[in-house]
């Protein structure tokens, strides 16, 4: 199937020959649906926490977090193209709808506008104004989202990657350390070091704080080929194979070369103004401190089994009530062993208003055990439709984790993925049309043989910038 120039271009990618061929065997055969049981509901998958539990659990967190390594791991890739996708819309091929009026009537009240005013001519148009946010001027059709200005403060306009360095000073300090890790497209690197080198010493003497922030890429080896219709190899006008970035699900890797206790997981564009940041912060907190809970009994009923164990039936209920992972009548000792002994991770849920994207279900496995999992549509059957139609939460990427096991080494978390997952879609290259392979993303198939649990979260944490528009709602409006 592949010549030696292909070889070569495999290894140099960081892949190799029999990766390829089962990717394409992927191509052929599909990928099977989730074994959907039920949408996980309150009470039913989804802990609701009351008002001393919630104290509880942030004053462990605040106790314990003096001696742990903390950070906190932000997805930070791509251009932010889809957020202006009206914009260019309105520009390159002259369709105005409706929210370009909005955005036209409100152009004062986004926290970027006096930065855009000095690219805006008297007289300008409505063509110039919009023009000047995603092409010449601001540019931001082809920056990031964590590069946009999203808040206005008396002391000037906060970008979204700002916004993660004051959160981080509020829950994620280790110490006087705060450690942020972002996930960048290296064409971008350069501009999150100058927004950083620009503002980070002065959030420093602001909180008492250090910032350790680091960066990296989605590595070439877990790129996908891409193959034709009839499911060959994808070959560029050169001749080379093509390779594409398969999701943010190969950030698995990513997310395995960080050396930490716990792991704060969110996404770039969801974050809130320094007014309404309190119930994000007092949650994060109490997220952390139910899962340091949760190890600890954990690594001391593992304890248990080594030594040998006579009665399990405790061992059993805290796995079903606590890690809720549903057990067959027939389980073994080994089989508890092996629940314990892997990454946990406890996800914020908000219930569902509507947002596109994932949510939380009860998922039988083949060992005879039912656990909790993220999925999103493309994981579920048509016959099981309704099954997400009537979910009552929805997942706003809000997760703790716990990486490190009772020994107090790393989990090797690439050994913790479904490699079953995935989706197939079509894309296209140089006009012509192709298959594109991509893994569910990274709190999806890549975490998806982690101890899960799901705790309700307020809606107040959940902020999302899904387009431009959303800069005008509330919770990115200064009070």
């Amino acid at each position: 199937m592949f010549s030696k120039e292909d070889l070569q271009q495999i290894e140099k990618h960081g892949l190799t020959s029999e990766r390829v061929e089962r990717q394409i065997e992927n191509f052929r055969t599909g990928f099977p649906y989730l074994g959907i049981v039920r949408a996980a509901a309150a009470g039913d998958g989804v802990r609701v926490l009351a008002e001393e539990e919630i104290a509880r659990a942030e004053a462990r967190y605040d106790n314990e977090a003096k001696q742990l390594k903390i950070v906190k791991f932000v997805p930070a890739s791509g251009a932010a193209t889809r957020m202006f996708k009206e914009l260019f819309e309105f520009v390159n091929d002259g369709r105005r709808g409706k929210s370009i009026d909005t955005l036209l009537e409100n152009i004062e009240k986004f926290a970027f506008y006096p930065e855009l005013a000095r690219y805006i001519e008297a007289g300008a148009s409505d063509k110039d104004i919009v023009e000047a946010i995603v092409k010449c001027g601001l540019c931001y059709g082809s920056k990031p989202k964590g590069l946009v200005t999203f808040h206005s403060y008396p002391d000037g306009g906060r970008k979204a990657v700002e916004e993660h360095l004051v959160e981080g000073a509020a829950y994620a300090r280790s110490g006087d350390t705060v450690h942020i890790h972002f996930t960048v497209s290296s064409e971008h690197m350069g501009g999150f070091w100058d927004v950083l080198g620009a503002t980070q010493p002065y959030y420093e003497e602001r909180f008492g704080v250090k910032y350790d922030v680091s960066f990296s890429v989605q590595k070439p080896s877990t790129d996908t080929i891409a193959v034709n219709p009839d499911n060959t190899p994808f070959r560029t006008e050169s001749g080379e194979l093509l390779f594409r970035p398969a999701g943010h699900g190969a950030l698995i890797e990513n997310l395995n070369d960080i050396d930490a206790d716990v792991i704060f997981v969110k996404n770039i564009d969801n974050v809130t103004t320094d007014e309404r940041r309190g119930p994000t912060v007092r949650y994060k907190k109490a997220l952390a401190g139910i899962l340091l809970e949760l190890q600890e009994q954990a690594f001391e009923y593992l304890k248990v089994l080594e030594v040998g164990c006579d009665d399990p039936a405790p061992i059993a209920r805290f796995i079903e009530e606590k890690l809720c992972v549903k057990l067959p009548e027939n389980y073994t000792s080994a089989m508890l062993k092996r629940i314990l002994d892997r990454p946990v991770r406890v996800c914020g849920m908000v219930r569902n208003e509507g947002e596109p994207g994932g949510g939380p279900f009860w998922v039988a496995a083949e060992d005879g055990t039912e656990s909790l999992q993220i999925a999103e549509s493309c994981q579920i059957a048509p016959e099981n439709a309704d099954l997400m139609k009537a979910a009552s939460y929805f997942n706003p990427v809000d997760i703790v984790c716990g990486v490190k096991d009772s020994r107090g080494a790393k989990f090797d978390l690439t050994q913790f993925t479904d490699p079953a997952t995935g989706f197939i879609s079509s894309k296209s290259s140089g006009g012509r049309e192709l298959r594109a392979q991509e893994l569910p993303g990274l709190w999806n198939g890549a975490m998806a043989q982690w101890n899960t649990v799901f705790v309700e979260v307020p809606v107040a944490t959940f902020s999302p910038v899904k387009t431009v528009l959303d800069l005008l709602r509330p919770e990115h409006q200064p009070m």
